[in-house]
């Protein structure tokens, strides 16, 4: 990776590029890491008006509890292809933390979708499937069974299974500062009207 400025790096061979970014700003979640259903499904809502949440698991770094969110959007102005985004949030009471990678589809797209579909067997209405937090939502991009990371091992080099490498490698290796961790945990308020519950 090579430094792009203080917060962003970039892979000059793949395109890919990282960013840390510090908010000094409680996280807007109406539920969080007390109630991950709920969680869980507010997030895969709100992400699918822009593409499709494809996993949010809970995580432990530097002994700091928090979400890794995995995305997929299209990519911007463009006929085809998607960005692949994985973002991990740590959150504390006044301030979150945000460190994400992104990995966009180059050159010819679909590849680890048409092979999947061909080793399974599968027509299109086979492919899709409800999504596992929400599954009456439907997105500006579908949930389909090529999203699995049982598929990643592979497909090394798809950038679905780059962000989710890269996730690995910061949970392995990232340090956090101690005078972050010390600070009190992020606790949501009451959930606002209307907001879905996860029941």
């Amino acid at each position: 990776m090579q430094r792009v400025d203080e917060a962003t790096w970039s892979h000059p061979a793949t395109g890919d590029w990282i960013n840390l970014k510090l908010n000094n700003s409680p996280l807007t979640e109406p539920a969080w890491l007390e109630n991950i259903p709920a969680m869980r499904r507010n997030l895969a809502i709100e992400y699918a008006q822009m593409g499709c949440l494809i996993e949010a698991e809970p995580v432990v770094l530097g002994g700091v509890r928090g979400v890794v969110q995995v995305v997929k959007v299209p990519i911007p102005n463009a006929p085809s292809g998607q960005v692949f985004l994985a973002n991990i949030f740590l959150a504390k009471a006044d301030r979150h933390v945000m460190f994400g990678c992104a990995a966009e589809e180059r050159g010819i797209t679909g590849v680890r979708e048409t092979t999947i579909m061909a080793k399974l067997g599968l027509m299109m209405d086979g492919w899709v499937m409800p999504h596992p937090y929400a599954p009456e939502l439907k997105g500006a991009l579908p949930y389909h069974r090529g999203d699995d990371p049982a598929w990643d091992a592979q497909f090394p080099d798809h950038p679905l299974s780059r962000v989710r490498a890269w996730v690995r490698w910061v949970l392995a290796t990232a340090q956090v500062d101690p005078a972050f961790a010390a600070l009190p945990d992020f606790v949501p308020g009451p959930p606002a009207p209307g907001t879905a519950s996860g029941r």
